[in-house]
């Protein structure tokens, strides 16, 4: 009887250790899924393009030379890759500019205590082939809805590769209404008679909260 009793005992007791075991390797290898949210996916925002493009290959030597601007990007801070969907500011009341220095549009103002900063770097991000008339695309994981997009795009003539992005080298070029929470936002867009390189700035107005997100796309128009 007594080797019945602690069999059962020693199989609980393993049970339960499965069970916590289980829950701590949940933790350690789905960092933030909990609190997913979302970002521009088309054309692809910094961080989300260098999540896409390197996230199964983060550490090869090679990134470098071959995407150096995403090379930064995870050297500074992995994080801002592993957590592509998190860019954001909370209680921003719609005044944008006030919360976003210049030159530090694509980290939204250095939010989640600078975690995206490398996403302001100025260089030779990688681009998105588009047309002029093109449709950008917002997944929403967490199914916020939005309020409103702002999109904006940089003046002919700006040199991402050379110039900090500030509010002056932006021009509104679409404005939208309220998105149902359906977690796909798309928004028709026209670049005039951009051609070349140019960084597409998008406002996401959550509609759960009052969460302000900041998605810098590099784009080259043809």
């Amino acid at each position: 009887m007594t080797f019945r009793r602690g069999s059962r005992l020693v199989g609980v007791f393993t049970a339960v250790l499965g069970v916590v075991a289980a829950g701590l390797v949940a933790l350690v290898v789905t960092p933030g899924v909990a609190g997913a949210h979302g970002s521009v996916t088309d054309p692809p925002s910094r961080n989300y393009g260098c999540y896409q493009r390197w996230g199964s290959d983060h550490l090869n030597p090679n990134m470098g030379q071959i995407d150096p601007m995403c090379a930064q990007a995870w050297k500074t801070d992995p994080n801002a890759m592993w957590n592509w969907n998190g860019l954001y500011r909370n209680g921003v009341a719609g005044n944008h500019q006030g919360a976003l220095p210049n030159g530090q549009l694509c980290s939204g103002g250095l939010t989640e205590a600078g975690r995206y900063r490398a996403l302001d770097a100025v260089g030779p991000w990688q681009t998105a082939t588009k047309p002029r008339q093109f449709t950008l695309t917002i997944t929403d994981q967490a199914r916020h809805g939005a309020d409103y997009l702002r999109i904006y795009i940089t003046r002919q003539g700006f040199d991402p590769t050379t110039q900090p992005l500030g509010w002056s080298n932006l021009e509104l070029v679409a404005s939208t209404g309220r998105y149902p929470t359906t977690g796909l936002y798309q928004a028709q867009v026209d670049a005039g008679t951009r051609t070349g390189r140019h960084v597409v700035f998008t406002i996401w107005q959550a509609s759960h909260m009052d969460q302000a997100y900041y998605l810098c796309s590099d784009v080259n128009f043809q």
